[in-house]
C-alpha cells in the first residue's frame, strides 16, 4: 500500500474513531484524544541531523503538529540510538513510528520489516548524501605504517556489521581484491567500542560513517587510511515510516516531513548556527559537525533522486553476504507520495529539485573558521587558504577551523589533517596517503610538505 494522498485522507477521518494495538497511535486525555509518534533518530550521525537532532533542537515537528488545529493533540516522543540497527528492532516490534538512517541500514530495515503488514516501512525522504560515497571512511592509528586499504590484509577492522560504514568496508576491500569475509577480521562493534579499540590498539583500523572519522581525526586519536569518495558510489542517509502508522496518521508523516524541509533550510540559510546547535545537542565538537554540515559538505536535499536509489539497488547483494535476508523490492520501498504532497501544499517544484544534483549548500575553494567569530571566511582555493592561515597567525588571531576540499575526490577535510603537495605555484591537499602517490605517480614534479611548511612558503 503506497501513501497516495486519496488513501491518506480518507485514512486520516479512519484514525479518529481507531485505536492500534501498537500503543502508537492514540491515547484517551482529559482534553480528548491524544495521537502519540515515536521519532528514533542518531544525535551523533549528523548526516540526518534534519531528521533527527537538529529537528528536535529547534522544534520544528512539535510545532507543525500544534498547528493542525483539528482537534487533536499530539505528543512526540524521541528516542536516540547509535545506530541504525536498534531502531530497525523497535520498527520491528511496532514501537517506532518514523526513523533514520544511512542506505545500508535502510535495506536491512526494508528487509526485516516487510513480513508484517503492521511493521512494514517505507523510504519517504532523504536526509543527506554525498555523491561519490565521502560520507564513510576508514581511519588508523595516528603511528600506523598502513598506506592504503591493501596493507589491511589479515588485519582487524572494528565496524558496526549492517552499518554504511561496513558497506563501505565491504566494497573497499572487494576492489582491492580482498575478500571481506576471509581477508580481514572483521569486529562487530558500536562506534564508541570500536574508536575505543583503535586507541588501545586492539584493531588495526576502524571504519565507520559520520561523524566518527572526522571526530577521531580532529581528537588527534586517528589518521585518514581510506576516503569512501574513492569508490565513487552515492551513500546516503534516509527517512523510513511504519506504513500502517502512516495510513492511521498521514496528518502526522506531513507534518513530520513539513518539518523536515523545515529544518533542512534552517541548515541551508544558517549553516553555522545549525553546526552549534547539533554540537550541543549531540556532544560533538562543533568543528567536526561544520566539517560535514558546513558548506561543500553534506547534500542536504529530501528528494529521492534515482542516482541515489539506482546505488541502492546496487547495494542490496551486501544483504546476503551478511546473513539470511528477505529480499527487497527497492521499486515497492521507495515511496515519494508523501513527500510529493508536501511540496505541493509549500508551492515548490519537486520534479525540478529532483533533477538538481548540485549541492543546495555548494563549497568554496577553502574556508577559514577564526576564534570568537560567528561567521567564517571563504576562500577560492587551497593557496588562498594557505594565505589567509597566514594571515591570521600574523596578526595573532586563532584559527580555530580551516577546511579545504581534495584536490583529487572533492571531499571537504581539515586543512590540518590533510596532507600538501607542493608542485609549481600550488599547494594542493589531500585527505590521504593513496591519494598523494596517486597524484605524485603522475606529476613527478610534486613534493610532499607539511601544513605548516605551506602556510609558511605561500606567496603572499
Amino acid at each position: 500500500m503506497k501513501f497516495h494522498p486519496a488513501r491518506l485522507a480518507t485514512a486520516a477521518i479512519a484514525a479518529t474513531f481507531a485505536l492500534t494495538a501498537s500503543g502508537c497511535s492514540l491515547e484517551s486525555s482529559a482534553g480528548g484524544d491524544t495521537v502519540k509518534v515515536v521519532i528514533g533518530y542518531q544525535s551523533k550521525t549528523i548526516n540526518t541531523v534534519t531528521a533527527g537532532t537538529l529537528l528536535k533542537a529547534k522544534g520544528f515537528l512539535e510545532q507543525r503538529l500544534n498547528g493542525l488545529n483539528n482537534g487533536h493533540k499530539y505528543a512526540v516522543e524521541w528516542q536516540d540510538y547509535d545506530t541504525g540497527a536498534p531502531i530497525t528492532a523497535q520498527m520491528v516490534a511496532e514501537k517506532i513510528d518514523i526513523g533514520s538512517m544511512g542506505d545500508y541500514p535502510l535495506l536491512i530495515n526494508g528487509s526485516r520489516t516487510q513480513a508484517n503488514e503492521r511493521s512494514k516501512t517505507e523510504l519517504v525522504s532523504i536526509t543527506g548524501y554525498n555523491p561519490k560515497g565521502a560520507l564513510n571512511m576508514v581511519v588508523v592509528a595516528p603511528d600506523s605504517k598502513a598506506r592504503s586499504i591493501t596493507d589491511l590484509a589479515g588485519q582487524k577492522i572494528s565496524a558496526s556489521v549492517g552499518s554504511a560504514g561496513h558497506g563501505t568496508l565491504v566494497q573497499a576491500l572487494t576492489r582491492a581484491g580482498i575478500d571481506p569475509k576471509n581477508g580481514v577480521e572483521v569486529l562487530n562493534q558500536q562506534p564508541q567500542i570500536g574508536s575505543s579499540a583503535l586507541e588501545s590498539g586492539q584493531v588495526a583500523a576502524l571504519s565507520q560513517f559520520v561523524a566518527w572519522p572526522g571526530l577521531l581525526v580532529f581528537q588527534n586519536k586517528a589518521k585518514l587510511l581510506y576516503d569512501g569518495a574513492e569508490l565513487n558510489v552515492p551513500t546516503f542517509h534516509g527517512v523510513v515510516a511504519r506504513r500502517d502508522y502512516a495510513t492511521q496518521h498521514p496528518e502526522v508523516l506531513d507534518a513530520f516531513l513539513q518539518a523536515q524541509l523545515d529544518a533542512t533550510d534552517f541548515i541551508h540559510q544558517h549553516p553555522l548556527e545549525a553546526a552549534q546547535s547539533v554540537a550541543d545537542n549531540a556532544g560533538l565538537a562543533p568543528e567536526v559537525v561544520y566539517l560535514y554540515n558546513g558548506p561543500g559538505g553534506t547534500s542536504f536535499d529530501t528528494t529521492l533522486k534515482p542516482s541515489l536509489i539506482a546505488a541502492f539497488k546496487g547495494d542490496v547483494p551486501y544483504l546476503k553476504s551478511i546473513g539470511d535476508f528477505a529480499d527487497l523490492d527497492i521499486d515497492k520501498f521507495v515511496d515519494p507520495a508523501a513527500l510529493q504532497q508536501v511540496y505541493r501544499e509549500r508551492g515548490l517544484n519537486y520534479d525540478a529539485e529532483l533533477a538538481n544534483v548540485a549541492n543546495p549548500l555548494p563549497g568554496s575553494g577553502g574556508e577559514l573558521w577564526l576564534a570568537g567569530e560567528s561567521t567564517t571566511q571563504s576562500v577560492g582555493d587551497a593557496n588562498a587558504l594557505l594565505r589567509a592561515v597566514k594571515q591570521a597567525r600574523a596578526q595573532g588571531k586563532t584559527v580555530r577551523a580551516a577546511y579545504v576540499p581534495d584536490a583529487e575526490l572533492g571531499t571537504r577535510w581539515f586543512a590540518d589533517k590533510a596532507l600538501w603537495i607542493h608542485d609549481g605555484d600550488n599547494y594542493l591537499p589531500f585527505t590521504t596517503q593513496a591519494a598523494v602517490q596517486r597524484y605524485l605517480a603522475q606529476h613527478p614534479t610534486g613534493k610532499a610538505v607539511s601544513y605548516d611548511q605551506a602556510v609558511t612558503e605561500v606567496r603572499s
